[in-house]
């Protein structure tokens, strides 16, 4: 405004052109025209009232002109920066409702944007991926695992760390596992899902096995067991690309944090169940997420998932999440297939074909061509059968009725001999299920020769301690089970016999 008085005191007092007065004050001959201009469109007269104050002035010559920046209102930018998170939200929106709320005092829309941009430039931590709220939840293992030592046994063994953490909010999540198997990861993805109270839009894990059958950067293979889970929550799995962890930056720093002041600060505890160390890491996961962070104007993990998170989340479905495994198998010629080192029976019609076993806790199903074609209950039992008579052809259903005490009732009604010898044959095998098939044979030998010549073999079979198929099948078929009625009579007929060709031992002597 000095300038402006200059100009007025020149022109209407010392009566000097624009030029003179342009040169004298340094300034172009369009601004003094433009601001005598201004002096007649606002009808003001020389010399100027004392009452008139420079800033009214100002306002008077120039009612258009907006203030400086610094004299400006500027809006709570952390406010701004959350707001942004939220979905649909826009910076134009957002500038509407600040310009609207501050008036003459608010910034112009450009300058809103420039000092928004300027302001997270000054911010600590990396701003370079932008996460919505209720969007992704990026989850992975510790590198470090924690001892759990057995009181009984003295036996230690270390288990695993599953870490998940939200993108918009940094809400940590920590359970101990047995380790990363199928079942531990799966499992841990279920009670971080529930913990959350809701299912995100996107689960970003790393490229484990558990979680990924063929690791690729633009089309990985989801592992079928855990496109199951997400299925199940109505979520999708998106891995981040392999050897690119700025991809999932959210988990490498939750993990990098929770190593410093979870596992840090447990490493003298000691822990005898795997159940005593995740009660302990759930009390200092609720102190981290509570804490205040640096950055986001003193709110916590937990304020901030209240606030963005927690309303952008999918509810949880109404069943809870049951651990299922699939696995590709052949059906073998005995129409089983293996999972687990047990064997499910399946449809005697599908030998040779593949299936899908589908395994969960407590019961395993079959798959074919999208149908399930047969289902058992779990079992625990190794190197065992389940077999549904159902699924067996019509001449193998006899057979599976068999056990070991009907068997050897029905040698009793032979002869008492005859059912010692299923008894050996039987007893001979580790499993009695491997001799079905032998005493089965032997049994049948009645049918060619007779209950009475059987019982005799038998007999001499248990005489000279050969209690076996062959043997008593050959001296039925040479009629020599009655030959001999002694042990003494019977171990003869194992005597070499005696002619010219054969020297004996005294030959070389």
């Amino acid at each position: 405004m000095e300038t402006c008085l200059q100009i007025f005191k020149l022109k209407f007092e010392c009566n000097q052109s624009n030029r003179t007065i342009a040169a004298a004050l340094r300034v172009s001959p369009s601004t003094v025209y433009e601001v005598l201009s201004r002096f007649t469109a606002a009808s003001l007269s020389w010399p100027l009232p004392d009452a008139l104050l420079p800033e009214k002035l100002e306002k008077m010559l120039f009612p258009t002109r907006r203030m400086r920046t610094s004299e400006l209102i500027a809006p709570d930018w952390l406010y701004i920066d959350t707001e942004l998170r939220r979905p649909g939200v826009t910076r134009q929106l957002l500038w509407i409702e600040y310009s609207t709320e501050t008036g003459e005092m608010a910034l112009g829309y450009s300058q809103f944007c420039r000092c928004y941009r300027q302001w997270k430039k000054c911010q600590k931590r990396s701003m370079r991926q932008t996460h919505r709220a209720g969007e992704r939840l990026f989850i992975d293992f510790c590198g470090p695992t924690v001892p759990v030592s057995d009181p009984d046994t003295g036996n230690v063994r270390r288990v695993a760390i599953f870490v998940a953490v939200m993108g918009a909010s940094n809400y940590t999540y920590v359970e101990a596992c047995p380790g990363q198997d199928m079942m531990s990861w799966l499992n841990a993805n279920s009670h971080c899902l529930t913990f959350l109270g809701g299912v995100p839009a996107l689960l970003v894990p790393d490229n484990l096995r558990s979680a990924v059958s063929k690791a690729d950067r633009y089309e990985p293979v989801i592992n079928d067991s855990y496109q199951s889970l997400a299925s199940h929550y109505s979520t999708v799995v998106m891995p981040a690309r392999p050897y690119k962890p700025k991809d999932k930056a959210k988990e490498e720093n939750g993990v990098l944090l929770v190593e410093r002041w979870l596992l840090a600060r447990i490493r003298n505890e000691t822990f005898h169940t795997m159940h005593a160390l995740n009660v302990r890491l759930r009390e200092l996961m609720t102190e981290l997420n509570n804490r205040p962070m640096k950055g986001y104007g003193g709110q916590s993990r937990a304020q901030r998932f209240a606030l963005l998170d927690a309303p952008c989340l999918q509810p949880l479905p109404a069943m809870p999440y049951e651990y299922t495994e699939y696995r590709a198998v052949k059906v073998a010629p005995d129409y089983h297939v293996e999972y687990d080192r047990h064997w499910y029976s399946v449809p005697h019609e599908l030998v040779g074909e593949r299936l899908s076993v589908k395994a969960g806790q407590t019961l395993v199903q079959a798959w074919h061509k999208g149908r399930c074609v047969a289902q058992h209950p779990r079992s625990d039992r190794q190197y065992s059968h389940s077999t549904n008579p159902a699924h067996m052809p019509v001449n193998h259903r006899g057979h599976s009725c068999w056990t070991p005490e009907k068997l050897l009732d029905n040698a009793a009604r032979t002869g008492k001999a005859t059912r010692q010898v299923v008894e050996a044959m039987l007893n001979a095998k580790n499993h009695p299920e491997q001799a079905y098939r032998a005493v089965l044979g032997l049994l049948s030998l009645q049918k060619k020769y007779g209950a009475e010549r059987l019982e005799k073999a038998c007999d001499k079979a248990c005489g000279l301690n050969h209690p076996e198929r062959r043997f008593i099948e050959n001296l039925l078929r040479h009629n020599r089970e009655g030959i001999g009625e002694t042990v003494k009579e019977n171990r003869e007929l194992q005597l070499p016999l005696e002619h010219e060709n054969l020297r004996g031992p005294k030959y070389y002597h």
